[in-house]
């Protein structure tokens, strides 16, 4: 990993009807590093990926990208995505009249002739299949006749085909098995190793500590917390006072 930053975050401030989800959020994540982004429900996590995205515009604030460290802030999400973010949502959103293969394809269509950055390798239909096995054996089953962890499995590969140099995952653990996080983690495991860059909004303690190098911690719209994964985890008092549980 290096300390060459892929996303930098400075003072963003968004919400919705006036309100400050978001409240001059500061971060940086470097290539190839994944960081757990925790916290309580309802502190603007999924506001943050959103915002990054393009999908909730900024009231103020900079998201800078890539090597060039391009302020996309409040641009479209094709525009960001072309300048190297993904994201998989929370609630998959897979497209359900359609197969995995198509799924896949439509999603190699709207993202070809993105040039990854150096150390990131460009994905492919075939590349996906070689990483989740399990969605070349389902590939002509619909979008709808899938389990909840295919579904995932589906929705992460569709934002691989993008070949982005930061992949946002919010919840990739909801409403999955055990068994079924477990492949997950190995899946964000791989990526990693691979060296894209990883933040993770995720509710699973397990998972997220499995994944990540880095823990954030967010409130009231803040990032209050800062450490390594080690760290928070050696301090079980703050961590549980930090995340209100125990």
């Amino acid at each position: 990993m290096t300390t060459t930053p892929v996303m930098t975050v400075r003072g963003l401030v968004s919400g919705y009807d006036g309100s400050r989800v978001v409240d001059e959020v500061d971060l940086v994540v470097a290539a190839g590093e994944t960081v757990a982004l925790l916290g309580r429900n309802g502190v603007g996590k999924t506001t943050l990926l959103e915002t990054v995205m393009g999908l909730v515009r900024p009231v103020a604030g900079q998201v800078l990208v890539g090597v060039a460290q391009a302020d996309v802030a409040g641009r479209k999400p094709h525009v960001v995505a072309r300048a190297g973010v993904a994201i998989v949502p929370q609630g998959r959103r897979v497209f359900a009249p359609l197969t995995v293969e198509e799924n896949l394809r439509v999603a190699a269509r709207r993202r070809k002739g993105r040039t990854p950055g150096e150390g990131v390798r460009t994905w492919t239909v075939d590349d996906v299949y070689t990483l989740m096995p399990r969605l070349a054996e389902r590939r002509t089953n619909l979008g709808r006749q899938l389990s909840g962890g295919e579904q995932q499995m589906l929705a992460i590969g569709r934002a691989l085909l993008g070949s982005p140099d930061l992949l946002l995952l919010d919840e990739p653990s909801d409403g999955l098995a055990p068994a079924v996080v477990e492949t997950v983690g190995e899946v964000l495991r791989d990526l990693a190793s691979s060296g894209m860059a990883l933040l993770v909004v995720e509710q699973d303690l397990r998972l997220a500590f499995s994944v990540a190098d880095r823990v954030l911690v967010m409130n009231k719209g803040r990032i209050v917390h800062e450490s390594t994964t080690a760290e928070f985890r050696s301090d079980g008092v703050r961590a549980r006072s930090l995340l209100g549980i125990g």
